[in-house]
């Protein structure tokens, strides 16, 4: 039995997801922005010093890591994305920032990835310096700055071609890549999003725009500073080049196939097939789910995902939030249960997968000694019901309350 004995939060509920399993009866001590202990109440005797949180029929976790989000961007919906790039100030979309950062953390997402700016410059870098100043509350956050694409490849497209039009990302070619990773690195980014592949192909279908050795540049240059680098990868080739070139993570993945899941696989990559943001842009060009017939990127989605699962490819969560609203994080573990993931595996997919695959595996993702004091609270029980994640009732971020 172990006795503690200075001022902590004593957290107890009905169980508790540890990042890997679920237990009845356990508690967790926090001490501070650090866990002291873990396991079943009745071996943690706290002090009349200890506050004791308990909330019943509830569920402890690790906090919630979202995978793939944007928080400069809003519903497609209620703004398209050209009018948010071209037409919205970098500060005014900064400040609308500010309140996605704080619905992410009140829906229990304590850590977020972010996967590029989308034309605001490194604005993603000032709100992460914001929220670690406490200037403002939002997750933890991991951040791409302006993300990197071949000339020519992406948007906004279609305007006059005598006008000099803000991009979406920040172009690089050949031996440019060099100077283009290493600049962004030191403007604060965490890490280099590339778009491996990009809809430019001569019917708009997705196309590699990078070669397999300005792919490997981009990844030597990142892996020389601590970084690794990520790719947008929809096509079969897209995705085969940056994983041969060292991508940690594939996202998207849309046409993916039984060879390229056993080379994800193989070279211990982590897909992220962000479902969300293909059925919410569906929705919006009119799709009404559940009324009408599935339409056929829909049914590619689930057949991309279903061969991922069956093949043991490592399956992060992240939903592309941005083209649909931030604090509705859930709707993409959601997704994965009813394309076919086990509720458990949903959970370790937002927290322990996300970790691992974010380097960040020894300080979150978990409840064990020694980690990060990142804890949420859900009413319910997700291995019966994953919309129970939804009902999130208490959210600690680093030791502190931002949601009772």
């Amino acid at each position: 039995m172990q006795v503690f004995s200075q001022n902590a939060y004593l957290i107890t509920a009905d169980r508790l997801f540890d990042g890997e399993q679920m237990h009845q009866g356990w508690s967790v001590l926090v001490e501070g922005s650090k866990i002291v202990a873990v396991g079943p109440t009745q071996q943690i005797v706290p002090s009349c010093n200890y506050i004791t949180i308990h909330y019943p029929n509830s569920t402890i976790s690790p906090g919630f890591i979202e995978g793939h989000t944007h928080m400069l961007l809003y519903p497609y919906n209620i703004t398209d994305w050209d009018t948010q790039v071209l037409k919205e100030t970098d500060a005014y979309r900064t400040i609308r920032a500010t309140i996605h950062a704080k619905n992410t953390l009140l829906a229990g997402f304590t850590t977020a990835r972010d996967l590029g700016s989308e034309g605001a410059g490194y604005s993603d870098v000032a709100l992460k310096k914001a929220i670690n100043d406490n200037m403002i509350i939002g997750p933890s956050m991991l951040v791409a700055g302006r993300a990197i694409v071949a000339t020519g490849s992406y948007g906004p497209k279609g305007y006059d071609d005598d006008q000099t039009i803000m991009l979406g990302a920040e172009p690089a070619d050949g031996n440019n890549v060099y100077k283009t990773v290493r600049d962004q690195i030191g403007k604060g980014a965490d890490f280099i999003k590339v778009y491996a592949d990009y809809r430019w192909g001569l019917k708009g279908d997705d196309q590699p725009s990078f070669t397999l050795e300005e792919l490997k540049i981009i990844n030597e240059v990142a892996k020389s500073s601590g970084r690794g680098f990520v790719a947008h990868a929809k096509s079969k080739e897209g995705m085969r080049r940056a994983i041969l070139a060292g991508a940690e993570t594939i996202e998207h993945g849309d046409f993916l196939d039984a060879d390229i899941a056993a080379l994800m696989k193989q070279h211990h990559v982590t897909f992220f097939p962000t479902l969300s943001a293909v059925e919410k842009i569906t929705e919006y060009k009119g799709w009404q789910k559940g009324i009408q017939t599935t339409p056929s990127n829909i049914l590619n989605k689930k057949r991309s995902f279903k061969l991922a699962l069956d093949a043991g490819v490592q399956i992060g969560m992240g939903g592309d939030v941005g083209v649909y609203a931030h604090g509705q994080n859930a709707l993409e573990m959601e997704l994965m249960v009813e394309y076919g993931m086990s509720p458990i595996e949903v959970l370790k997919a937002a927290t322990s997968v996300n970790a691992k695959a974010f380097h960040l595996e020894n300080e979150i993702g978990y409840l064990k000694p020694g980690w990060t004091s990142d804890i949420i609270i859900i009413n319910g029980n997700p291995l019966m019901d994953m919309h129970t994640i939804r009902n999130i009732q208490w959210v600690m971020k680093h030791g502190v309350i931002y949601k009772n």
